[in-house]
């Protein structure tokens, strides 16, 4: 689908009196290397530098070197120079004569060498000769019939005879593969013939105009060479050598071979001709010498004669392009889809002394650059590969592309058809070849300009009636009178009435203006304009501006080319970017700066102007900035500029200004611009309108495709346009959550419901949009929009506060849909009764009795209806549900319909819902409640019937409670004989307070104080029984039993308030007060009964006992933090330094066993496997996996992780959360400690104060000291590692369960404990 654009065209003429013999390219300086001479009448050979100017001008040659090379042989009229090869690393250049000579030129020779030498002779003249692709091997034909490698050096590697024997070195089978011979023609025909075997072989008859000629021609890689020469004068043959002199493979015979040869340098095949009487092929050759197709050229057999008497053929270096070289002209050849098109043919006033093809070298390092010697001197050449497709703007985006194939212009608008190359939906066919083609659509109109050689022509094409005619001729102008010997490269229409024709020629560029009046075209001027290269206008088609490319990469913009009145245009140009180096491929886009990158329309007005332009090396440009380096092609819409990279990604990137410009990463897992395509395909055109992406594979076959960005980027245009109906078919052909059109604009949409259902229309589209509503934000997650929009989420951000604050967003989207939907739809019921039902079922959770009621209210009015609105509900819901819930609306008819959408029929029979309609109405919604297990509804029922018996059992039944006090709220007798009941349900329930509190409403004193008593609600108990009576000695015992629950709770502040209030035991009372560490309370009842005879024998034996177990725990933790935490930082050093021997331990208790003994476990091993397989959980058996998951070894596991034991894998958690647990410990006995310290000083205990306080205050002081290192507070939670998962991800079961419990707890950072700080006493110095 891509055509060859001609983008440089200059010519040297020779010296006088001198002809052009040979040329080649210096790589280094991009120069062509000259040589003119010898001839019959002067020997001298004049060796000559052309630096080609890109600016059109031609420049002068440099002299590099003279000599006179006479011809040693008498049969020549004069030496010929058969190769010519500059090194540029070196700066020499050879030449190899046919005379026999080969000779080296130094620019700038060293001390001792000299500037030209012949560096060797063959004495029996030489016929061809060819340098390997890297400059490291020389391969000569000689007249001998000889084939010599040489080095670069000029030694001589090998020396091959080319013999007739060398014909039985390949034997060839041809399968027949696509051969008429080898088809099927029935059963008696031929039956016995071998298949194998084609009907006629060539004998390798030499065709009349052979010349005799021998071809060299070098594989891509060097590793071999291919010589086409004549054999013993009676048959032409190929021979394949590689490069050590070995023969390789022999052609097969093939009559009429002429001597052309050229091995594409890919390697795969050799190109070669064949004339017959009718026609002129190239045909190909496999390595092994078998034939592999061929293509037939496009001549009269007239034309066979005239100027294709001799053909010679050239790669390029890539293989893309096919050189074919007759006496007056050159033929450029691609080939796609097994297809070769003709794509450019380039004339030359014919040799005057020569019968040879007219002489072309390619640049060696740029695939389109080539040079051409004629008589007049040498011509350089470059050439562009460009797709030639129509705008890109919707909604004239037809997707128009144009391939040109000699005389034919192919045209397939593939919005309308997809027709696969090299068919063509039409083809416009010209008299001769066509040189170039363009595009412009608006509207119905399309029109195509044609331009050849000497003729340009308008077609109009209307691509939107169906079916699609061809293209209609407009008029067609000569161009002969105003080129003047130019060379046509380039037409472009800039409108529906300009067009522009860029021409060439020795002193610079053309431009032919012409305006369509009518049927006619008029000339309107001719500008000489110098280097330019090619003629463009904005991407989308919709400017009228042309804008000039200059050699020098400059862009301009001339809007001024049809002003007929000014006769400069200099003043009026206005110069938009200069390209570091000349792109091959430029377009350029007007956009508005700052405004919605959604859909931009481009404009004359517009703020900026883009030039983006694709350099040969695959810098990718805009302006001034190079976006990328891999690209391979590229185009522009208005919304993006979508291109191709060398790592096979199509990339999307939204279309701003040039510092705004985002190019996405390689990550099409994660981004939505970023997609993986082909190897090696590239653009072909874009058709936004249908989010379509035409690609071409390298092969040549195409392929549609629609990327995600394009396709939410239209989706997300009609939202905001409020074309639902585009939107919802893009999501249902794209398969597009169509949540996003809600999501992209929630306020609009809601607003807007009316809107989308009057353009959806359809009942079954507006079903399928609610019942793919989900509580998910896809604008947000799976369709993040990748646009930068500052200013609109700048604007929203207010509007989302106030709606947060109404709760908006807080509810449910599906229900606020559907609410919105039934809102509209209501009004619409006689059409759209299937979309309410739809609505009610798809809200969050599904709102099964409104959809319901809306099939019994059509019941009422349609039975039809409601029978086809029932299986739509059954179709959308659980039917069983639906009965379920239908039974519930106490509705029996709809039960029985919903019913024979089910299975129901069989277990609820016809007579069972008789018997149903037959009950009273309360007694048969109690029925149908306890049917359907709505047991709180059923007890309402029985209150309404006053079933009063049948409603306490009821409720015993079922638990309700609180459901029936509610019932009989206003009926005291009720309310407290269903409390008693209730009490004795929470009695039951182990739940004692509430009970209490119930017996005590109903004044029984004796069950409130028992409930209480196991409550250890010991003052409401005692006050409960206080009010029976109960007496003295029975109070008593109560008393006692409450204050031994109390001590078992540890509770000793409640216990001696107990023993001393109700038992009146003051001693004891004290000593309780002492035991909680409430020395003060003990001293203060004590005091208050006037007994300080007993604070000796109480409180100062209490404090000796407390101070003793405090000094002793906090003896007991200080020893723990001093032992765990220096072990704790050794696990964590070996963890990081020996993580083998710290997941696995040391199997082998630290002996030295030797590195080339296998330790792995048997099958039979029930061990937790190696440091891998205990984390991926596979050991290598089925039976080992179910050992290891059963219940008993993961029980022992988790054992193993409680005692932590020391060097397993569970030591570390262990440890951490002993520190935990020793930490949250000093922090309860806080107050504790204060206490002692306070009643040691008031007892005059001042020295044992203080040594309690300094204990306490060193254990908490190592506790901070420590609580950073143990909890890592200031590290994150990944830098430990990663957690032992397996190598899906997946939670480890069984027995390494425990084992991934306790990685997940080292790896969550147990958050660090808080200390509490103890408030010491500043009498003793804190």
């Amino acid at each position: 689908m891509r055509n060859l654009r001609n983008t440089l065209r200059v010519a040297r003429p020779s010296p006088e009196g001198q002809s052009l013999s040979a040329s080649g390219w210096d790589v280094g300086t991009n120069s062509i290397i000259c040589t003119f001479g010898p001839t019959a009448k002067d020997p001298l050979v004049q060796l000559k530098r052309w630096h080609s100017s890109r600016t059109g001008e031609p420049d002068d040659l440099d002299d590099i070197a003279s000599w006179d090379a006479p011809c040693p042989l008498p049969d020549l009229e004069c030496d010929r120079i058969l190769s010519l090869r500059h090194f540029s690393d070196s700066s020499i250049t050879c030449l190899v004569l046919a005379g026999g000579d080969i000779v080296v030129v130094r620019e700038s020779p060293s001390d001792g060498e000299e500037k030209i030498e012949i560096v060797g002779s063959v004495d029996v003249g030489i016929t061809a000769a060819a340098w390997s692709p890297d400059e490291e091997l020389l391969a000569i034909t000689t007249r001998g019939d000889t084939l010599l490698f040489m080095t670069r050096d000029f030694d001589n590697v090998s020396n091959v005879a080319l013999t007739e024997e060398d014909l039985k070195a390949s034997k060839h089978v041809s399968v027949g593969w696509g051969k008429k011979e080898t088809q099927f023609k029935g059963k008696g025909a031929k039956a016995l013939r071998d298949p194998t075997m084609p009907e006629k072989v060539d004998e390798g008859i030499r065709s009349p105009l052979d010349d005799g000629s021998t071809t060299i021609s070098w594989r891509g890689d060097g590793a071999y060479v291919a010589i086409n020469s004549v054999q013993a004068s009676q048959r032409r043959v190929i021979r394949v050598y590689s490069r050590e002199g070995l023969l390789d493979g022999v052609s097969e015979p093939v009559d009429n071979l002429e001597g052309a040869l050229s091995w594409r340098p890919t390697g795969n095949l050799l190109a070669g001709i064949q004339r017959f009487e009718e026609r002129i092929e190239v045909v190909f050759f496999e390595r092994n010498g078998l034939r592999h197709g061929e293509f037939p050229f496009r001549m009269s057999s007239d034309e066979m004669f005239v100027w294709a008497s001799s053909i010679s053929l050239e790669w390029n270096f890539d293989s893309s392009v096919l050189a074919v070289c007759f006496l007056d002209r050159v033929q450029l050849w691609t080939m796609g889809n097994y297809h070769y098109y003709l794509k450019q043919e380039i004339h030359f006033p014919p040799r005057s002394r020569s019968q040879m093809p007219v002489p072309l070298e390619w640049h060696p390092e740029q695939p389109f650059s080539f040079t051409v010697g004629c008589d007049d001197g040498p011509c350089r050449f470059e050439y562009a590969s460009h797709v030639v497709s129509g705008p890109t703007t919707s909604p004239n985006d037809y997707g128009v592309v144009a391939t040109v194939d000699g005389r034919y212009l192919n045209l397939t608008p593939f919005r309308v058809a997809s027709v696969p190359p090299p068919m063509a939906l039409q083809k416009i066919e010209r008299r001769s070849n066509i040189v170039d083609s363009a595009i412009f659509a608006e509207g119905a109109d399309t029109l195509i300009a044609v331009l050849e050689g000497l003729d340009l022509s308008i077609y109009w094409w209307d691509v939107r009636k169906k079916p699609i005619a061809a293209p209609c001729l407009l008029a067609t102008v000569g161009l002969g009178p105003f080129l003047f010997q130019n060379f046509t490269r380039q037409v472009i229409l800039l409108d529906k009435s300009k067009i522009l024709v860029l021409a060439s020629g020795q002193s610079g560029s053309m431009m032919h203006a012409f305006r369509i009046e009518s049927s006619d075209m008029k000339h309107v001027r001719s500008i000489r304009s110098p280097a330019i290269t090619g003629i463009s206008t904005t991407a989308t088609g919709l400017s009228a501006t042309p804008y000039l490319h200059y050699a020098s990469g400059e862009v301009s913009a001339d809007p001024s080319i049809f002003d007929s009145e000014r006769r400069s245009t200099a003043n009026m140009k206005t110069a938009l970017t200069a390209f570091p180096i000349q792109a091959s491929e430029i377009k350029v886009m007007s956009i508005h700066s700052g405004s919605s990158n959604e859909h931009l329309l481009p404009a004359e007005t517009g703020n900026e102007t883009i030039a983006f332009g694709l350099t040969p090396n695959g810098s990718l440009i805009a302006n001034k900035r190079r976006l990328t380096k891999d690209c391979t092609s590229f185009a522009v819409t208005p919304a993006h500029l979508i291109y191709t990279t060398t790592q096979h990604f199509l990339k999307l990137v939204h279309m701003t200004t040039v510092e705004e410009l985002e190019v996405p990463p390689d990550t099409p897992e994660v981004d939505e611009r970023c997609r993986s395509i082909e190897r090696g395909a590239r653009l072909v055109t874009v058709i936004p309108s249908i989010s379509a992406v035409i690609l071409q594979m390298p092969r040549g076959n195409l392929e549609t495709i629609y990327p995600r960005a394009l396709v939410l980027a239209e989706i997300r245009h009609n939202v905001d346009n409020k074309q639902y109906k585009k939107a919802f078919l893009a999501c249902r052909s794209h398969r597009v959550d169509m949540n996003i059109i809600h999501d992209h604009a929630p306020e609009e949409f809601i607003s807007n419901v009316t809107v989308f259902v009057d353009q959806v229309e359809k009942v079954e589209f507006i079903d399928l949009f609610l019942s793919q509503l989900r509580e998910e934000d896809v604008s947000k997650t799976m369709y993040k929009d990748t646009i930068r929009r500052l200013e609109r989420e700048d604007d929203l951000k207010g509007v989302r506060l106030a709606q947060k604050e109404q709760g908006y967003l807080a509810s449910s989207k599906v229900n606020r849909i559907c609410d919105a939907f039934l809102e509209v739809l209501r009004r619409r019921i006689s059409t759209n009764l299937q979309n309410v039902i739809t609505s009610h079922l798809c809200k969050n959770p599904p709102d099964l009795d409104a959809g319901l009621l809306e099939v019994a209210k059509l019941w009422k009015t349609s039975q039809d209806e409601a029978e086809k609105a029932v299986e739509h509900i059954c179709f959308l819901a659980d039917v069983n549900r639906l009965y379920d819930h239908a039974l519930g609306l106490y509705n029996l008819d709809l039960s029985l319909l919903v019913a024979q959408q089910s299975q129901k029929v069989s277990e609820f029979n016809l007579a069972a819902l008789s018997r149903l309609q037959e009950l009273p109405p309360l007694r048969r919604n109690f029925t149908i409640d306890c049917l359907l297990g709505r047991h709180a509804t059923a007890l309402v029922h029985l209150h309404a019937m006053a079933e009063y018996c049948e409603f306490y059992k009821y409720m015993v039944k079922y638990d309700l409670y609180q459901q029936a006090l509610q019932l009989c709220r206003y009926n005291e007798e009720h309310i407290k004989d269903i409390m008693r009941l209730y009490a004795d349900y929470l009695s039951r329930g182990a739940k004692h307070k509430e009970a209490g509190i119930a017996y005590e409403y109903l004044t029984d004193y004796d069950s409130a104080s028992e409930a209480y008593g196991l409550a250890n609600l010991w003052i409401e108990a005692l006050s409960c029984a206080s009010l029976i009576p109960l007496e003295d000695e029975r109070m008593g015992a109560f008393s006692r039993r409450i204050e031994s629950s109390l001590l078992d709770l540890k509770d000793y502040h409640s216990a001696a308030t107990l023993r001393l209030d109700y038992l009146h035991d003051l001693e004891s009372a004290a000593r309780l007060f002492c035991k909680g560490y409430f020395f003060a309370d003990a001293i203060g009842i004590l005091s208050l009964n006037k007994r300080p005879d007993l604070l000796d024998a109480i409180v100062d034996t209490g404090l000796a006992e407390g101070l003793g177990t405090m000094t002793e725990l906090l003896a007991e933790c200080k020893a723990q933090l001093n032992a765990q935490v220096p072990r704790l930082r050794e696990l964590r050093i070996k963890k990081v330094e020996e993580p083998l021997a710290f997941y696995d331990g040391d199997a082998n208790d630290g002996a030295d066993i030797p590195d080339n003994v296998s330790l792995a476990p048997t099958d039979a091993s029930t061990t937790g496997g190696s440091l891998f397989t205990r984390y991926t959980n596979h050991t290598g058996t089925v039976g080992t996996n179910a050992t290891r998951r059963t219940s008993k070894n993961r029980k022992r596991e988790e054992r193993k992780r409680a005692r932590g034991k020391k060097g397993s894998v569970y030591e570390e958690e262990y440890l951490v959360n002993s520190i935990g647990r020793l930490i949250d410990r000093v922090n309860s006995v806080g107050d504790e400690v204060g206490r002692l310290v306070v009643g040691l000083m008031r007892r005059g205990m001042r020295e044992r104060a203080m040594a309690i306080q300094a204990a306490m205050t060193g254990v908490i002081e190592l506790c901070k000291g420590c609580v950073e290192e143990v909890f890592e507070s200031g590290k994150s939670g990944g830098q430990e590692g990663q957690n032992p998962a397996d190598e899906e991800g997946k939670r480890l079961s069984g027995i390494d369960e425990p084992l991934w419990d306790g990685a997940e707890t080292s790896q969550a950072r147990r958050e660090a404990p808080p200390i509490r700080d103890f408030e010491k006493l500043s009498i003793l110095g804190g």
